[in-house]
């Protein structure tokens, strides 16, 4: 996630892509989720209630981490016109990432299951989550190459990002399993 999210965010910025940034924000949001997992399930919170709530809720947060900053750059990109530039780099990566998040989302999901930890399916729910929105990006980067009148597209899938980060985590905070 790490090389995903470094990649995503430099291709991004070069190309002026909202839609490949908030995608690669998106990897940082994940592997801090990561994190809470681990932390989770290491020493006496493996058995914790009060350390699966808390988890559950740091997950939920880590999914609003970046809504602000896409939605208002969105926004602005929208109402200035701004056009973002063709890039192979971020078409090969997001690619990649529509073939590998939805498996880890699923391995996730289904541990989550066995141990009870609506943590760990939250996470696997924001690897579906990148999967889904790598595959949006994707698009949006090949119309935009083939057709530059699309601009408006790359904002527009960037404003969905952040919706539907906002709505997950929503849905992580009450402790409810994704709708995907």
């Amino acid at each position: 996630m790490s090389v995903e999210g470094g990649v995503g965010l430099w291709q991004g910025f070069v190309s002026g892509s909202i839609s490949l940034i908030g995608w690669a924000l998106g990897s940082a949001v994940e592997g801090l989720a990561s994190v809470i997992v681990v932390w989770r399930f290491s020493g006496t919170r493996t058995l914790s209630e009060t350390a699966e709530h808390r988890a559950q809720r740091a997950v939920a947060i880590s999914f609003w981490l970046i809504a602000p900053y896409i939605a208002a750059q969105s926004v602005a990109d929208l109402l200035d016109g701004h056009h973002a530039e063709a890039t192979l780099g971020g078409i090969v990566l997001t690619a990649v990432a529509i073939l590998e998040m939805p498996l880890l989302g699923y391995t996730k999901h289904r541990l989550g299951r066995r141990l009870g930890s609506a943590a760990t399916s939250g996470e696997g729910t924001q690897n579906y989550l990148c999967g889904a929105q790598a595959a949006a990006v994707l698009a949006v980067l090949a119309i935009t190459a083939a057709w530059p009148g699309a601009w408006w597209l790359d904002p527009t899938i960037a404003l969905g990002i952040a919706v539907v980060a906002a709505r997950e985590g929503i849905r992580a905070w009450r402790g409810e399993q994704c709708a995907c």
